[in-house]
């Protein structure tokens, strides 16, 4: 059993993280020939998660951080189908004879990581189990170096990082994409969605929205209008009217709801 638990605090905390994540933009010319390739294998990644009720974009982004995509190795570690696993964990799978088919092994590494047991496949679910499966390291020993497994090539991550098992070096650098980042980028290209994002959309009731109580992108909203020449907001979560008159002198428009919107000049 895992030394961290998925709290509500840390809950908080991933859906802090990925909505804020910014991907770096001189990575990006690294970034989408990934996330293509991804797409463009998503049959291989569902036939596996749909035995496990996992979904494909998971075992996708870890099959591009253990394996950099290579249908030749095993999904527990990047080690050669050929044989079984010799890095942790060793000896996988433990059934069965070599060659492996990457399905099989696939199957035996999620199976072995308890993730057929997961049933939280939010975006902070996903990103608690992706930080698992690289391990607490960073979060018990280094906390104030966010993991490059999930934010490699974002602004949540500069430098920092172990070199070997247990060997830490302040300065070096990651160089492989983020799963976390992954999700994001696959996500920008719609190619995914999130049963929290599609839960929580609802056309009739928009995230921006006029109100004289606090709502939940209320302070979002006045945080980001702050950074406008001219706009002094005190941020309290409550859109009301001048709220909404700020973002009318930045969109030209009031807040969906300010009944000023509905005055005939």
């Amino acid at each position: 059993m895992s030394a961290v638990r998925l709290t509500e605090a840390l809950k908080k905390e991933y859906a802090s993280l990925f909505r804020t994540v910014q991907i770096r933009t001189d990575k990006l010319n690294l970034i989408n020939p990934i996330v293509t390739k991804i797409a463009n294998n998503k049959d291989k990644y569902e036939a596996v998660g749909n035995l496990l009720n996992i979904p494909w974009y998971f075992i996708a982004v870890i099959h591009s951080m253990e394996s950099g995509l290579s249908f030749d190795k095993h999904l527990h570690n990047g080690d050669p189908l050929s044989g079984r696993t010799v890095h942790v964990p060793a000896g996988r799978p433990a059934d069965g004879n070599p060659p492996f088919t990457w399905e099989a092994s696939a199957v035996d590494s999620l199976k072995f990581s308890g993730l057929h047991r997961w049933t939280d496949w939010t975006i902070p679910g996903l990103l608690y189990k992706l930080e698992a499966y690289n391990g607490f390291g960073y979060r018990t020993k280094h906390p104030e170096v966010l993991s490059p497994y999930l934010w490699s090539f974002s602004n949540h991550y500069a430098r920092g990082k172990y070199v070997a098992d247990g060997r830490w070096s302040d300065g070096a650098v990651s160089r492989q994409c983020g799963a976390a980042v992954l999700l994001r980028r696959l996500s920008e290209r719609g190619i995914i969605t999130f049963p929290d994002d599609t839960s929580a959309f609802d056309e009739n009731k928009p995230f921006l929205r006029y109100s004289k109580k606090r709502i939940k992108y209320g302070r979002d909203l006045q945080i980001f209008l702050n950074q406008f020449p001219g706009v002094r907001l005190l941020v309290d979560g409550k859109p009301g009217n001048k709220t909404s008159e700020a973002f009318k002198k930045i969109t030209g428009y009031y807040l969906k709801g300010d009944t000023r919107n509905e005055i005939v000049n």
